[in-house]
């Protein structure tokens, strides 16, 4: 069986599956698969937008649990405990 050879393929490694115990694991290859370069970081501006993104989809989250909370609290109130 031939290696299958795909159009898209950069060669880079997305998860690297030389575990120890395996049959197919080769000691020499240790350290990450895609080293972080300078090039790959975000800069100050990047970040804070990533940090606020991230911080807007958890308040999001957050604010429907609590408004489905209140829901439930305002529903055993008025309709279930009368």
């Amino acid at each position: 069986m031939r290696k299958k050879i795909y159009d898209d393929d950069d060669g880079r490694v997305i998860a690297n599956m030389n575990i120890e115990g395996t049959p197919w694991y080769v000691p020499g290859k240790h350290g990450e698969a895609n080293p972080v370069s300078e090039e790959n970081m975000p800069g100050k501006k990047e970040m804070f937008h990533i940090i606020m993104g991230a911080l807007a989809a958890g308040l999001l989250i957050g604010i429907v649990f609590i408004a489905a909370f209140f829901l439930f609290i305002l529903f055993c109130t008025e309709v279930w405990f009368k």
